[in-house]
């Protein structure tokens, strides 16, 4: 969608080495007939087919090289346990470009498990770039659902699905994308989950419906300002045209 918009794209790695999706997750393999509720839908396998054949994700720069002024906009994505995860969300050197990048004032997007660097990355007063924001994440209510029928698409590993786990003394979900976010931000009420008011709210929650191109029910993004954040994949059509539409008034403004 943003070559669509005409965006030139760069991704970014640690080492500068091209990536790879969780092949589990993708097409279901390592998962059980239940687990295949959980791989990409069609459109998204499609998708990245193209992805891996693309000459900029095929030569990404490493994370050292990266500079805000370089760029006009930034796009956070998501995943979970998987190799490779938590080296993105631990990383100090990406963490440090974010909180540059939040600071120029230019869009930024942050999408599922990307939020959560989004919330590790601090300002010159050592509190989140997030805190003063409204923002939205991967739920509790879609992280534990996942996590409870990856218990059965993989029980030999049952924690697959979840990046972190609580300890023994933690509440549960305390661990969690939600809660990690929330404890980041200014005020537990800038977390902001689908209101019961909302149109097509169990469409939007039940964790089976996905948008698409052209249906935007199930979606939900949070836009502040420059900034956009969405929950999962089942947001990701929305999240991509909002944050064009925030990227194109930004550069336009610019010059």
């Amino acid at each position: 969608m943003l070559r669509g918009a005409g965006v030139e794209v760069t991704f970014a790695t640690p080492d500068g080495a091209p990536a790879a999706g969780d092949p589990i997750m993708l097409d279901g393999r390592g998962l059980t007939a239940l687990g295949w509720l959980l791989r990409a839908n069609r459109a998204a396998r499609t998708a990245y087919r193209a992805l891996v054949t693309d000459p900029a994700f095929r030569a990404p720069v490493a994370y050292a090289q990266l500079q805000p002024e370089a760029y006009d906009g930034l796009v956070l994505p998501g995943g979970h346990r998987a190799r490779g995860m938590r080296e993105y969300l631990e990383s100090p050197v990406l963490q440090r470009f974010v909180a540059a990048f939040f600071e120029s004032g230019k869009p930024v997007g942050a999408i599922c498990h990307g939020v959560v660097l989004a919330a590790r990355a601090r300002s010159a007063s050592g509190a989140s770039v997030l805190r003063g924001r409204t923002t939205t994440a991967l739920t509790w209510s879609l992280e534990r659902s996942a996590w409870r029928l990856g218990r059965i698409a993989r029980f030999w590993d049952p924690n697959y699905y979840r990046t972190y786990s609580e300890g023994s003394n933690d509440p549960a979900g305390y661990c969690s994308v939600q809660a990690e976010v929330t404890r980041a931000l200014a005020s537990p009420g800038d977390f902001l989950d689908v209101p019961r008011s909302a149109p097509d709210y169990a469409l939007k929650t039940s964790g089976l419906a996905r948008d698409s191109a052209s249906d935007a029910r199930p979606a939900w993004v949070v836009r502040d300002g420059n900034y956009v954040s969405a929950r999962w994949p089942g947001d990701v059509y929305t999240f991509a045209r909002t944050f064009i539409d925030v990227l194109r008034a930004a550069t336009a403004v610019s010059g």
